[in-house]
């Protein structure tokens, strides 16, 4: 197992690789329709936004929960 202390880093590995799945497929499939390649187009997409997402939710997760903790009483 994991040990507690990598939490942040692990926690922001698999949310930028759901999320940047998710969101790629969808966006791929907005843009593109139904189409021959459509996986090759799609895991093209999702592995550049990885690279994008998986730093970005380091940087931006605990900037979100000061906000959030602002606001919730």
């Amino acid at each position: 197992m994991i040990d507690k202390k990598y939490e942040r880093y692990v926690f922001a590995f698999f949310m930028a690789l759901f999320m940047s799945c998710f969101m790629s497929f969808v966006i791929t499939l907005i843009n593109l329709g139904v189409v021959e390649g459509f996986i090759s187009f799609w895991m093209t997409a999702f592995w550049k936004a990885f690279l994008v997402a998986f730093p970005t939710i380091i940087v931006v997760v605990p900037q979100v929960r000061k906000v959030v903790a602002k606001v919730i009483k």
